[in-house]
């Protein structure tokens, strides 16, 4: 019940500490009642209010009926009580509203990504491969773009003063001619030292997929970037043969361009891979024809031969293998495949681009066409 201020007959100091305690009682007993913003505005103008407010009301009743010699003692009196009140109704205004068990926020929970704008064409690309290697169990895996010699060469059956290295045109950081060559660090040329740091951390079997930014010295024109991307993949476990390369990469193309391409491999070398072969598909533009439209025009992108350059692949080397052998991957006993593709290039043959560059020049007129 709300408390109703009474009026003072007897206004001795006995007969004021009595109210005084009571009307205090009151408002502790209101105060510890409070559950909502709602319930602490109400309480704030049942005792503060100017015209019927309880503090304005035991101005009305005690200080105005006492008589002159009882004002001074009624005035202190009221004056204390005056400042419980406020104190009280500040403590209940300034309080965090209580958390119900629906409302609580529980922080172990990831956050809420709101989307900005739309995907970028490459990563638009990028995000496709990924979704067809995961639907076939791989998963992702990332490592550092700066890198040590060691990981991006060495390990990767890249000896000392090997031609392909030179195949790289890598980009080195400055002031490195102090350190061990293994250690000199460099921007890597592929995404192929995750594969090392991968199987150092986890033993076979293994599917991976690694997707990220490279770097060669090449100069920027229509079909060539000083950054672009890559997509690699690596398979090992025990009895993984050539077969089961063609039939991933076949099944993956199939997936990504059409159930109509075609794949074709063809011998090839890389270091790290041996058997090596480069995968083709047949053009998914002019159906493996070479011409195109109907005014039988020639087919640029297959440069009418009926089938596009897509990725290299190969067998682990055996020497790779070594280099990890000391967590599981025994060449004797485990076998295992890698492939890498160029984002930036299957999104430009997706999309039918003539440049590279128009990727990189942040031209809004062009990326508007992907949203």
């Amino acid at each position: 019940m709300p408390y109703t201020v009474p009026k003072l007959k007897d206004f001795s100091a006995k007969a004021l500490d009595s109210a005084v305690e009571k009307l205090l009682s009151a408002l502790e007993k209101e105060f510890a009642t409070l559950k909502n913003a709602d319930d602490r505005k109400a309480f704030r103008d049942r005792w503060l209010a100017r015209k019927d407010g309880i503090l304005a009301q035991i101005n009305e009743l005690w200080l105005k009926a006492a008589p002159k010699e009882a004002k001074r003692e009624v005035g202190q009196c009221v004056n204390k009580l005056k400042a419980e009140v406020e104190q009280k109704i500040d403590a209940a205004l300034n309080a965090a509203p209580a958390q119900t068990a629906e409302a609580a926020i529980d922080i172990s929970l990831p956050g809420i990504r709101h989307p900005i704008g739309a995907e970028h064409p490459i990563i638009r690309t990028q995000n496709e491969i990924i979704g067809v290697f995961k639907n076939l169990g791989y998963s992702v895996a990332e490592g550092p773009v700066i890198e040590t010699d060691y990981y991006n060469f060495e390990a990767l059956n890249f000896p000392p003063n090997h031609p392909a290295r030179d195949t790289q045109d890598t980009l080195f950081l400055a002031n490195q001619e102090a350190k061990p060559p293994r250690e000199r660090l460099l921007l890597r040329t592929h995404t192929s030292p995750v594969q090392i740091r991968t199987m150092e951390k986890m033993r076979p079997p293994l599917r991976i997929l690694i997707p990220g930014k490279v770097h060669r010295n090449d100069p920027p024109d229509a079909s060539h970037s000083p950054m672009f991307h890559q997509v690699e993949g690596l398979a090992v476990d025990t009895n993984i043969t050539f077969g089961d390369l063609k039939g991933t990469l076949d099944h993956a193309m199939k997936a990504l361009f059409g159930s109509a391409v075609k794949t074709s491999f063809r011998p090839s070398f890389f270091p790290f891979t041996e058997p090596s072969a480069e995968m083709f598909v047949s053009c998914f533009i002019c159906g493996g024809s070479g011409r195109r439209g109907d005014d039988d025009a020639p087919c640029r992108p297959c440069k009418q031969t009926g089938w596009i350059e897509i990725l290299g692949c190969g067998m682990v080397d055996p020497n790779v293998f070594e280099f990890v052998k000391h967590n599981g991957y025994d060449p004797e006993k485990i076998s295992g495949f890698a492939f890498g593709m160029g984002v930036d290039r299957i999104a430009m043959l997706k999309y039918g681009l003539d440049d590279l560059q128009l990727f990189f020049q942040g031209d809004v007129r062009f990326l508007e066409q992907f949203l």
